[in-house]
């Protein structure tokens, strides 16, 4: 038996930046997970992570990322992702200043 599919946002890194971007409903690319589109229908989920793969000069290595609605948007279920949300941890910079 095969497990529920789960709420997701197609999330990728920045080619440029490197900074991690999420797919909004209006196909565009969003640094604030918040705004992503929020995926929950399997088939829905597949064509829309074929769509940000088919942007390689935007992101690169897209993927599904689970996620749940929040009270602002999007919000991650995950540690990996919630990470994410707060920039490359190289150095302070970006995101990172602010905290």
């Amino acid at each position: 038996m095969s497990r529920a599919f789960t709420p997701k946002v197609v999330t990728a890194n920045h080619l440029l930046e490197g900074d991690a971007i999420w797919l909004t409903d209006a196909d565009e690319w969003t640094r604030d997970l918040a705004e992503a589109e929020l995926i929950e229908d399997e088939a829905h989920a597949q064509l829309r992570l074929l769509h940000a793969q088919s942007q390689p000069q935007i992101a690169v290595g897209p993927y599904l990322a689970d996620a749940r609605q929040g009270a602002h948007g999007a919000e991650p279920t995950h540690f990996r992702e919630a990470f994410r949300t707060r920039g490359p941890s190289n150095y302070a910079h970006g995101k990172q200043e602010k905290v």
